[in-house]
């Protein structure tokens, strides 16, 4: 009798992005997500009504919408979210802390601008990040993709990617660099992520 081998499906996973700032990452994943047949980005999430990421959201036709710490953890964000048909959340340069309640209803994924478990934290986000790793003469930094859980900057570790720090480094020269490899990897770690978690 031939064995029945039962092959391994993932449906499109909605995504929602959280963002509070220019919100190039996003965009970066948007792109991704169309050529792509495992998730899409159902909604641009920000608590900064001047973020840049809202006009990208609008160019590319993303729903998005403003929040803030209140109702950020309130159960009508939650419903909103579930209505869109969102099964998880991607922190994209999101500066917030987030509460409890979300990590409770959703998987969430958090990118970080340097190799955790050192530079991360309360207040290490973007050029603090930056400054404080070349204050301290490292010789390497990149990049940290991670689970979110109930503490700054924690849970599982997924992927990390190192870039050299030249001698004559700036804040803005290595942020340039943790841009590029934030570009390359963070989609496809997404995507991989996704795949994992909701296979079937």
């Amino acid at each position: 009798m031939a064995e029945n081998h039962r092959k391994t499906e993932v449906r499109m996973i909605n995504i929602a992005i959280l963002a509070s700032g220019d919100g190039s990452n996003a965009e970066n994943i948007i792109y991704y997500s169309k050529n792509m047949h495992s998730y899409r980005v159902s909604a641009i999430v920000t608590n900064n009504p001047q973020a840049g990421v809202i006009e990208r959201a609008r160019k590319l036709s993303i729903p998005y919408l403003i929040t803030n710490d209140t109702s950020l953890q309130s159960t009508d964000f939650i419903l909103k979210m579930s209505e869109l048909g969102i099964k998880a959340l991607i922190l994209a340069g999101f500066l917030k802390k987030i509460p409890v309640e979300l990590i409770h209803a959703f998987p969430i994924l958090n990118i970080h601008p340097a190799l955790l478990p050192k530079y991360g934290g309360k207040g290490m986000y973007g050029m603090h990040v930056h400054r404080s790793v070349i204050e301290h003469r490292e010789l390497v930094s990149g990049i940290t993709i991670h689970e979110v859980d109930e503490w700054y900057d924690h849970g599982p570790v997924l992927f990390q990617a190192t870039c050299t720090i030249a001698p004559d480094e700036t804040p803005e020269s290595l942020a340039e660099k943790i841009h590029t490899l934030e570009h390359a990897h963070y989609p496809q770690v997404i995507d991989k992520w996704l795949q994992t978690r909701f296979a079937s």
